[in-house]
């Protein structure tokens, strides 16, 4: 016969799983908005509870112990789950309608969501639910109905739909380039050279279409977030690489120069992830309006991402 082993609060729960997340009290503070100490007292409860030691120290950090790290795998699934039940409640409580979705962090915040208004004046009573995901996960596990997946067409589980290729261009500040004059292709790699640690191949790749280049493009600023390196760019640290729907706002205002373009000849691509089986209205109108947004964009003038 099982134990009847009491669970723990939400509160506690929330608190060990943010902590995870990050592997920082103070960020997961940050998130909840907490102090410190009460993000370390709710997990020493959690830890007391449980018997084990979810979090090591290490110097003034800390790491997930081995516990720690099985219980978060599993946790992060079942709160994801507990919010859909209460939104889904909440929702036909109110006769609403909820569509989930997740996107990359940074194609989230810059490309898709101030696009959502136009997706909600079409469905005045649907509630949205968009969460920020960077790898493959089990959609309908996490009860997600659409997600949008950059790489290659592989998502166990999953239905991909093409939704476009990357369009990367060299960009920098007028500033940068006023003082360092560029001319041609050659004199984009005396600049400062910004980095993504994630794909660090994209120097040597544009350096390839420079004639006689001998230039030790792995030297320079690495950033491991795209936001990050979009401000360094606008901030004149250096020239960067990137894709041209994260940075439509600074080319639109100026505040960075498209100087290049580059073809990274890879077979990694942005598409539409989706459970198997019949889509639900919301989200069949959500995967045919996003398609539009993306055509909608070559012809205003975009040169990419073109819709296939």
């Amino acid at each position: 016969m099982e134990r009847d082993i009491p669970i723990p609060s939400i509160s506690v729960l929330r608190c060990f799983e943010a902590a995870a997340r990050y592997q920082s009290f103070t960020a997961a503070a940050e998130e909840l908005g907490l102090t410190q100490s009460g993000v370390s007292r709710q997990v020493k409860e959690l830890e007391d509870q449980i018997g084990a030691s979810l979090f090591r120290r290490e110097g003034r950090g800390i790491r997930l112990t081995h516990a720690g790290k099985t219980l978060a795998d599993s946790l992060f699934s079942d709160l994801t789950r507990l919010r859909r039940t209460i939104s889904q409640a909440v929702a036909a409580g109110e006769t609403q309608e909820l569509l989930s979705l997740a996107a990359l962090p940074t194609f989230a915040t810059r490309w898709l969501v101030p696009r959502l208004k136009d997706f909600k004046i079409r469905r005045p009573n649907l509630d949205l639910m968009v969460y920020s995901r960077a790898e493959p996960f089990d959609l309908v596990e996490q009860g997600i109905d659409v997600a949008i997946h950059f790489g290659t067409n592989d998502w166990p589980g999953a239905k991909l739909t093409p939704l476009c290729p990357e369009d990367l261009v060299v960009v920098a500040s007028p500033a940068l380039v006023e003082e360092n004059p560029v001319s041609c292709n050659a004199d984009i790699l005396n600049l400062p050279l910004l980095h993504m640690t994630s794909r660090p191949h994209l120097w040597k790749v544009f350096q390839k279409n420079v004639p006689d280049a001998t230039t030790h493009v792995q030297k320079g600023s690495y950033f491991d977030q795209f936001s990050m390196i979009i401000t360094a760019a606008v901030s004149s640290l250096g020239a960067a690489i990137l894709p041209t729907y994260l940075i439509e706002v600074e080319l639109a205002s100026g505040s960075l120069i498209d100087l290049a373009t580059v073809e990274e000849g890879s077979d990694h691509n942005y598409y539409i992830a989706t459970p198997p089986g019949e889509l639900s209205p919301p989200a069949a109108e959500f995967v045919s309006w996003i398609r539009k947004q993306v055509s909608r964009r070559v012809g205003q003038g975009a040169k990419t991402p073109k819709p296939w």
